[in-house]
């Protein structure tokens, strides 16, 4: 990262800095960049672009910041929260990172450049469909054609993905709330906030969004997310392991996600030392990835090892737990039982007539 990018960087999370000053040069830029913004915005809610609405409830998770807030992880726990609650649920994704164009459907047995790390991670780790396709509309039109069982779609990513109607919006926040408050390139939004409610394509009314945050403090009507790590890790094969048995060992760690120190400091947390720390990009290609067995055993997040393990399948996974609180999980049940769309579920899926 060049000292120009790193000075924006600091300027963006509002931490000062001459980069400040770069911030403020691009200003014009960045109202231009909001115009387009709210353009493109106001063209579907006025029905020049066409918002297609799907026959099962659609809840999005997304953020408004670039760069990773956390929001997969969330995604996954929801996903798992409502199957538990006797849901069939299916996932949407970009699939951001894959070598594929189109429609994809993702399985345990797919391949991270085939159809993106994430989903792949979302299909091992809760074994419901998932399906992939930048227009994410065509995955869940394939998706429910295939899975007719589907009685609710979670959408990994995909708030300003104004095709595709929803009915409730997640928008995730991280220890940088909104930084500096300006549009790209003077910061990092990637629309306004608080951001302008879209309605809904069956009834007119405001799409709810509702505002997570998985660190910082929380303000009314905003719900707190918890994250840790497991006590234990995991190999390709299944075989697990307490993190407790390294205390005494020194261990390697990489990780390829937005911020990677975060992993490596919650690993510290719990008692390892670290030989070295592997600080890669956010959806890195591990193909050609170079481990030193003689640095320790290799400890790594689950969404780099479903990449890692093709060809380290003795690498160590270590599982994120998070947990959604008990307040959004009951507001999210409530608003799925009022959904439009809750005439067109059954126990035994979705209907088309």
């Amino acid at each position: 990262m060049t000292r120009m990018r790193q000075a924006l960087m600091q300027a963006w999370n509002g931490q000062g800095g001459w980069g400040e000053a770069l911030a403020f040069a691009l200003l014009p830029v960045s109202w231009l960049f909001a115009g387009l913004v709210a353009m493109r915005r106001a063209l579907y809610q006025h029905g020049f672009y066409k918002t297609q609405t799907l026959p099962v409830p659609v809840l999005v998770v997304g953020n408004v910041m670039v760069g990773g807030v956390g929001k997969t992880p969330i995604t996954m726990a929801l996903v798992k929260h409502l199957t538990e609650q006797g849901w069939r649920v299916g996932v949407l994704s970009r699939g951001y990172g894959r070598r594929t164009t189109g429609i994809q459907a993702v399985t345990p047995t797919s391949l991270a450049p085939d159809v993106g790390d994430e989903p792949l991670l979302i299909a091992r780790s809760c074994q419901v469909p998932v399906f992939v396709s930048a227009r994410r509309v065509d995955a869940g039109h394939a998706l429910l054609a295939q899975h007719p069982e589907v009685q609710v779609l979670v959408c990994d990513d995909g708030l300003q993905h104004w095709q595709l109607a929803r009915d409730l919006e997640l928008c995730v926040f991280d220890e940088r709330g909104v930084g500096n408050g300006h549009l790209l390139p003077a910061g990092p939004l990637r629309e306004n906030w608080p951001r302008k409610a879209m309605p809904q394509a069956t009834s007119g009314n405001a799409v709810p969004c509702w505002v997570l945050k998985t660190s910082g403090n929380v303000g009314p009507h905003e719900f707190a997310v918890q994250r840790r790590l497991a006590d234990v890790a995991v190999q390709a094969d299944g075989t697990q392991r307490p993190l407790s048995s390294w205390s005494h060992t020194p261990v390697q760690a990489l990780a390829g996600i937005a911020k990677p120190e975060v992993f490596f400091a919650m690993l510290r947390d719990k008692g390892l030392t670290l030989t070295r720390s592997q600080a890669l990009p956010d959806h890195a290609d591990l193909q050609q990835l170079h481990i030193d067995a003689s640095q320790g055993d290799v400890l790594c997040t689950e969404k780099d090892a479903v990449k890692l393990w093709a060809h380290h399948p003795h690498a160590w996974a270590v599982p994120l737990q998070t947990t959604l609180p008990a307040a959004l999980l009951s507001a999210i049940a409530q608003h799925l039982a009022a959904s439009p769309h809750a005439k067109l579920s059954s126990p035994h899926g979705h209907q088309t007539a």
